[in-house]
Formats: C-alpha cells, sequence, structure tokens
C-alpha cells in the first residue's frame, strides 16, 4: 500500500495544488491529511479543499482549525478519521486529531461501533494519525526546543504502532525510527510537499520536495 501524507495546508490553495501534483505524480492507494487544513476556519474551505482530492482520503482536523472544520470534514469526499479506527488494506488506522486531550490513553475511540479507550485500540499494527507530533520525535522548532506531546511519546514506546504520521512543526518535516515505530512529520515546509510512505513487509519513507 503506497500513502500520500501531508499536513498544514493552513487555508491555501497553492499548498493544496501541491498536494494534488504530488498525488498525480505518484498514484498513491490513499491519501492521509493530518490536520491544519485551514487557517482558523472557516469549515467550507476545509471541506472544498478535501472535495478536490480524487483519491480515497482519510482527515483529521489540526489544533487550529476551527469547530466546524471536524464537521466539514464529515461532510466532503473524505473520511473523517477523527476518534475512529477503520481498517484499509487490512491495517488499522486510528485518527487522533487537534489538540491531544491530558487523558490520550484512555480517549474514547469508534472502532466498527464500538467505543474503546485508545490504549486498547492501539498496537503494533495500527497506523495512527495525528496532528501533534510525539515528543522528541520530528517536533524541533527553530529555536531548537521539542514541541512534541509526552504522553503521546508514551503511547508509542508502549503500545509501538506501526507507523505514525503527523505534522504541526513546519520546521522539523521528515522520518526517524523509534524502536519499531516509524514517525512521520509531513508538514507542507518551505521545502518539502508531504510523504510517500510505502506501507508493506518493511516501511519506507520518501519525503518529497
Amino acid at each position: 500500500m503506497i500513502i500520500y501524507a501531508a499536513a498544514d495546508i493552513h487555508g491555501a490553495q497553492y499548498r493544496l495544488n501541491l498536494i494534488l501534483d504530488q498525488i498525480q505524480a505518484h498514484k498513491p492507494d490513499i491519501v492521509v491529511i493530518c490536520g491544519d487544513i485551514t487557517q482558523f476556519g472557516p469549515g467550507e474551505t476545509a471541506k472544498n479543499f478535501l472535495n478536490q482530492i480524487p483519491i480515497k482520503t482519510f482527515a483529521v482536523p489540526g489544533n487550529i482549525d476551527s469547530i466546524d472544520v471536524g464537521d466539514a470534514i464529515t461532510e466532503s469526499k473524505a473520511q473523517n478519521i477523527d476518534r475512529r479506527c477503520i481498517i484499509e488494506h487490512d491495517l488499522p488506522f486510528i485518527g487522533v486529531g487537534g489538540d491531544l486531550p491530558l487523558s490520550l490513553a484512555s480517549l474514547q475511540i469508534d472502532d466498527a461501533g464500538f467505543m474503546k479507550s485508545l490504549d486498547l485500540v492501539l498496537d503494533q499494527k495500527s497506523i495512527l494519525i495525528t496532528h501533534v507530533p510525539p515528543f522528541r520525535t520530528m517536533d524541533r522548532v527553530f529555536i531548537g526546543h521539542h514541541i512534541g506531546n509526552k504522553e503521546l511519546r508514551t503511547l508509542i514506546d508502549s503500545h509501538r504502532p506501526r507507523l505514525v504520521l503527523c505534522g504541526h512543526v513546519h520546521e522539523d518535516p521528515g522520518f526517524t525510527v523509534v524502536g519499531s515505530t516509524t514517525v512521520v512529520n509531513c508538514s507542507l515546509g518551505k521545502r518539502t510537499q508531504g510523504a510517500l510512505i510505502d506501507v508493506n513487509d518493511m516501511i519506507s519513507v520518501q519525503i518529497l520536495d
């Protein structure tokens, strides 16, 4: 399975055009949008942008997306995966968008109509989609500080999901491996245009520019 992942469109059509060009060039199986689709809304912008993506798309809102963006994702052609677990290509995709709650492990996830805590849903086969990156993994801002989420990092260290897709930190796009987990910051940075991830027996990542 080939995933094209991107984050931080921030309401700019030219950034969406970069995404559309990469989809045309690489023809992935699925697109994942990791939040901050808009610049503080409105939801109609998110819906308009997501409806332009021509293939199956999972999306979560980001920390500066307005409240109505979540509803707009649901109303669009994309699938709103925020606080949901969806099976695609026999792999569980789990979404947790926006600002992450303090009690992340107990966050309720809709898994085929059953509400379960993230702590129970997340496992070594999972592909976790967030907006905010885990602490000390592709989360360094320009002044050198790490601003990722510490509880998310704890969950990754203990549950070892196969892949984490995130954005938020524009200054640090790229990927790293933490234990057995590949973490990809797919933010549309000054030089980068998202990430192409080949999920097979092994995971390979290409940061696009």
